[in-house]
């Protein structure tokens, strides 16, 4: 059995429960990592006008700059650093690794990878739900 956990769960559950969520509660926007390192303009866009927002390129621009993986990772306010010793142990693994799509490849064995497979169809079966990942 492979056991996903966040925090304060399982982080299929996690997923599960804020996906269910979405479908009854309108103020609540999903963003995949693939899609936003794929298109960050068109995933800053959808937010904007989920936000009912307009913001002028050089804003957009900004915000642009902000998100990308490598500035967060050194923002001490997304890169959980301030929570040191309370919540993660980062000399065991910091919050934010690479941030590159797919990496899991590159740790995974191929007996892991069939044996997540086989534990994340049984925990995720909501079709409506789907991650992708670029190659």
């Amino acid at each position: 059995m492979i056991m996903l956990a966040v925090v304060f769960g399982s982080w299929y559950d996690h997923v599960n429960g804020w996906w269910q969520k979405k479908k009854t509660y309108s103020n609540l926007h999903y963003m995949f990592f693939e899609d936003l390192v794929e298109n960050t303009e068109l995933e800053i866009n959808k937010l904007c006008s989920f936000l009912g927002l307009s913001v002028s390129p050089e804003i957009e621009q900004h915000i642009t700059g902000q998100v990308q993986f490598d500035n967060m990772k050194e923002n001490k306010m997304t890169n959980y650093s301030t929570l040191s010793g309370a919540v993660m142990d980062f000399k065991t693994s910091p919050f934010m690794r690479k941030g590159k799509v797919g990496d899991w490849k590159n740790h995974f064995t191929v007996a892991q990878n069939e044996k997540f497979d086989e534990d994340y169809k049984q925990k995720m079966k909501d079709p409506s739900l789907q991650f992708r990942s670029l190659l």
